[in-house]
C-alpha cells in the first residue's frame, strides 16, 4: 500500500528487476532486467554436440550452477546432443535450445521409476515421474524456450518402462511458473510432457509431435495456464486435462485458456477432460481451434471419477475426421483415494462451431439418473455427420461404463442423442449428413428443460426429426420446424 501510494503521488513509472519493483525518478523508466540473464554454456560444462557423448552429466552441472547463482540461462547451441540420463531440472533455470540445436534420448540409462502407493488409481505412466529426460519436483520458475528440438528418437517407451527406460520427454510434478515456449518435443513415448500439481503454465508456439508414439501434453491437477498457437500431432490424446490421484490427494484444476491451436489424434480425443477426474474443473477458455483427425473425441468432456465440471467454454472450433465431434459423458467407476460420488458435468458452452466429415459416434450428452448433464448451450453449432445407417431401434442403447464414444451402442440419432440432461439449449444450428439416414437427427431421452430456437437438420428416412422421449418441457422457436415424434413429453415455452 505504502508503494502503491507512493506511485500515485509522484507518478513515478515502474519497473520490475528480476521480480523485484523498481521505482525510477525522472520520466523515463529503466530498461527491463530479466531475472535469468547470466548464461551457462552446456558446452562450458563437458557437453558435446556430437550426437555421441552422453552429455546428460554436463546438462546437469550446468543446470546447478545456474540454480546456484540463483537463476540463469542453460544455452544449447547448435547442434546434436545426447542425452542417455535423466536431466534434473531446479528452479529459475531456462533450457534455452538454439536454432539448430537438438537434445535426443536414448534407449537406457535414465533414473528408474519411483514407488507409489496409489499406483492402482492411474495407469503407470501417470504413476512415476522420475523415469523421464527431464525431471522436476518442486521447482519453481523453470522455462524451455527457443527454437531447437528435444527429440526422444525412437527411443522412448510407449508402455511400462523397465529400469533405465523412460516413457516421456519432460515429467514436472508440484511445479510453479512453467514455460514451454518456442521448441519442439518429437517421439515423446507414452508422453512428450507430463505435468501433475502445478501452477502458472504459459506456452507459446510450441509443437508436439508425437503421433507414431502416444499422448501429447497431458496437463493434470493443474491450475492457471496460458496455452497460444500450439500445434500438437498426437497419436492416442493430443491436449487433455486430467486429475488423478498418482500425487495422493484431490488437487484444483482451472483457470485455463487455450488459443490458436491445431490438434489432430491418431487414435484418441484431440482436446480432451478426463479420463481420470478425480479433482474439479472450472474456468476453461478454448477458442481458435483447429482439429484435424480424432480417432476418439474432437471435444470430449468426461466425469468419471466424481469430479465437478463447469464453466467450459469452446468458440470458434472448426473440425475434420473426429469418430465423434462431441461427448459429454458422467460416468461411475469412481477411480480415486478417499470417497468419490458420482460426478458432474454444468455450465458448459460451445458456439460457432464447424464438423464435417465426422465419423460413426453421433455427438452425444450421456447423463446418469439423477445426474444429469445440466445447463449446456449451442450456438451457431453446424455438424456435418456421415448418415448412412438403416433404421436402428430408438431405445436407449447400452452403455459399458467406459468413457469412450464407442463405450455407447450405437445411437438411435445420426445427430445429437441426449440422455439424462437437464437444460439444454440449442441456437442458431444445424446438422446435416454426407448419406441419408433412417435415423431422426435428435433424439432426447429422460431430459428436461430442452429448447431449440432456429434449429434445423437434414431430413432423411426416418418418418421425424426430433425424437422426445420423456422430455418435461421442451419448446421450438425461431422458425424451428422440425418434425417432432413426442414420447411422454411437455411443451413448455418461457413467457
Amino acid at each position: 500500500m505504502r508503494y502503491a501510494a507512493l506511485r500515485r503521488s509522484a507518478l513515478l513509472p515502474i519497473v520490475a528487476v528480476a521480480g523485484i519493483v523498481v521505482f525510477c525518478a525522472g520520466g523515463a523508466a529503466a530498461a527491463t532486467v530479466q531475472p535469468h540473464a547470466t548464461t551457462f554454456n552446456v558446452k562450458d560444462y563437458g557437453a558435446k554436440a556430437d550426437g555421441k557423448t552422453n552429455n546428460a552429466p554436463a546438462i546437469d552441472k550446468a543446470i546447478a550452477a545456474a540454480n546456484k547463482a540463483g537463476g540463469g540461462t542453460v544455452e544449447f547451441p547448435s547442434g546434436t546432443y545426447l542425452s542417455a540420463g535423466t536431466v534434473h531440472l531446479k528452479s529459475n533455470v531456462t533450457i534455452q535450445l538454439d536454432a539448430g540445436s537438438t537434445i535426443t534420448g536414448a534407449a537406457s540409462g535414465y533414473d528408474k521409476p519411483e514407488s507409489n502407493p496409489n499406483d492402482k488409481y492411474q495407469d503407470y505412466g501417470h504413476s512415476h515421474f522420475h523415469n523421464a529426460m527431464f525431471y522436476g519436483d518442486g521447482v519453481d520458475h523453470v522455462s524451455f524456450t527457443g527454437s531447437g528440438t528435444i527429440d526422444g528418437g525412437g527411443h522412448l517407451i510407449t508402455g511400462n518402462p523397465k529400469s533405465g527406460q523412460a516413457d516421456k520427454i519432460i515429467s514436472l510434478t508440484r511445479c510453479t511458473n512453467l514455460t514451454l515456449s518456442g521448441i519442439t518435443l518429437k517421439r515423446g513415448g507414452h508422453f512428450a510432457a507430463l505435468i501433475n500439481g502445478c501452477d502458472h503454465v504459459v506456452s507459446d508456439h510450441l509443437t508436439i509431435s508425437t503421433a507414431g508414439d502416444r499422448d501429447g501434453w497431458n496437463i493434470i491437477s493443474t491450475t492457471n495456464v496460458t496455452i497460444t498457437n500450439i500445434t500438437d500431432a498426437a497419436n492416442d490424446d493430443a491436449l487433455v486435462f486430467k486429475s488423478d490421484w498418482a500425487l495422493g490427494k484431490t488437487l484444483p484444476n482451472g483457470h485455463v485458456t487455450v488459443t490458436n491451436a491445431k490438434l489432430s489424434a491418431g487414435c484418441c480425443n484431440a482436446l480432451m477432460f478426463g479420463s481420470e477426474t478425480c479433482g474439479d474443473f472450472t474456468d476453461y477458455q478454448f477458442s481458435h481451434i483447429t482439429i484435424t483427425g480424432a480417432g476418439k473425441s474432437g471435444l470430449g468432456l468426461v466425469s468419471m471419477d466424481g469430479a465437478h465440471i463447469s464453466n467450459v467454454h469452446y468458440d470458434d472450433i472448426t473440425m475434420s475426421n473426429t469418430q465423434s465431434p462431441i461427448m459429454e459423458k458422467i460416468g461411475t467407476r469412481k477411480r480415486c483415494g478417499g470417497s468419490p460420488g458420482i460426478g458432474s458435468i454444468s455450465d458448459i458452452h460451445y458456439s460457432n462451431i464447424t464438423g464435417t466429415k465426422a465419423g460413426k459416434y453421433s455427438p452425444t450428452m450421456w447423463g446418469q439418473p439423477g445426474h444429469a448433464v445440466s445447463n449446456i448451450t449451442f450456438d451457431n453449432v453446424h455438424l456435418d455427420l456421415p448418415g448412412g445407417s438403416g433404421s436402428v431401434s430408438t431405445g436407449v442403447p447400452s452403455d459399458n461404463g467406459d468413457y469412450n464414444p464407442n463405450s455407447i451402442g450405437t445411437r438411435p440419432a445420426y445427430g445429437f442423442y441426449l440422455h439424462n440432461v437437464s437444460g439444454i439449449t440449442f441456437t442458431n444450428s444445424g446438422f446435416t449428413f454426407d448419406k441419408s439416414d433412417a435415423r431422426p437427427a435428435i433424439i432426447a431421452n429422460a431430459a428436461s428443460g430442452l429448447t431449440l430456437d432456429n434449429v434445423t437438420a437434414e431430413a432423411g428416412k426416418a418418418s421425424y426429426d426430433l425424437g422426445l422421449q420423456q422430455v418435461n418441457g421442451y419448446c421450438l422457436t425461431g422458425g424451428t420446424k422440425l418434425r417432432v415424434n413426442n414420447s411422454g413429453s411437455t411443451e413448455k415455452c418461457a413467457s
